[in-house]
């Protein structure tokens, strides 16, 4: 395939049912967007029929390609997926597809343009329709919440999986990236944050998957202590943030140097 646009990634584990579904429902809905595209399914180490699934689907489904990796995270799966990928504009949504895919377009157009650096569906904006269960709600609050006391983040929702990221960005930011699953969307996030990028929010109509195998607890104490490390690294100013800047928006990092001199 010639480079496109927009490169779209769908990590799985284990999805052999859901994938299917996932595939058919994406595939139709970029063919209606004004760019050139390629949906990834990117397999992280499933055990049952996943990888075979994925094989037949992208022999029967044009612009449809797979990564198969031996190790389990969804962040190392994004890492391998984006890293490797010659689009210009870098998506990632969960299989299960929670998101109403309407959400994709106003996702993107902002990255495509050059107006934004990183996009974010974000279940918590007071125009978003949400369905889920009492207990995700709280602990998604209750994360969202300590990310703006422990971390300062602007961002309303860290954790929705409905992400994009300009390739010039990406390649700035994954190597400073240390999470391999869960906690990857958070770091990404906050490095991106603090480096001075342009996030752009886009509300989402949301529907929780009641099949989800996520252990919303055991995930929510991963990621208490990625918060941790993450706060201790940005208070040591461990983290090249002023070259993450200057790579994916040389332009910017040119005119804030300029200024600095003149002043």
């Amino acid at each position: 395939m010639s480079a496109p646009v927009l490169e779209v990634v769908v990590p799985v584990h284990c999805e052999e049912r859901a994938l299917p579904r996932a595939v058919a429902e994406v595939t139709a809905h970029l063919r209606t967007l004004p760019w050139t595209w390629r949906l990834t399914v990117a397999d992280n180490a499933s055990t049952d029929r996943t990888a075979e699934v994925a094989a037949g689907l992208a022999a029967t489904h044009p612009g449809v390609r797979v990564l198969r990796l031996d190790r389990k995270g969804r962040g190392l799966a994004l890492k391998a997926a984006w890293g490797a990928s010659d689009a210009d504009v870098l998506v990632y949504m969960d299989v299960d597809l929670s998101t109403d895919l309407k959400a994709l377009l106003p996702l993107v157009a902002p990255l495509v343009s050059g107006h934004s650096d990183l996009a974010i569906g974000s279940r918590l904006s007071p125009t978003s329709r949400v369905r889920r269960g009492p207990r995700r709600e709280v602990v998604s609050r209750s994360y969202n919440l300590l990310l703006r006391g422990a971390l300062g983040v602007g961002f309303r929702d860290a954790q929705c999986g409905f992400k994009a990221v300009r390739a010039d960005a990406a390649r700035a930011l994954l190597p400073l990236v240390r999470d391999d699953t869960w906690f990857f969307d958070t770091e990404l996030l906050v490095l991106a944050e603090r480096a001075g990028l342009r996030i752009h929010e886009v509300p989402v109509d949301w529907v929780d998957d009641p099949d989800s195998r996520v252990d919303v607890l055991r995930t929510a104490i991963d990621d208490l202590h990625g918060v941790r490390r993450l706060r201790r690294s940005l208070a040591r100013h461990e983290l090249p943030l002023a070259q993450v800047r200057a790579q994916a928006r040389p332009h910017l990092a040119l005119r804030a140097t300029g200024t600095a001199r003149a002043s």
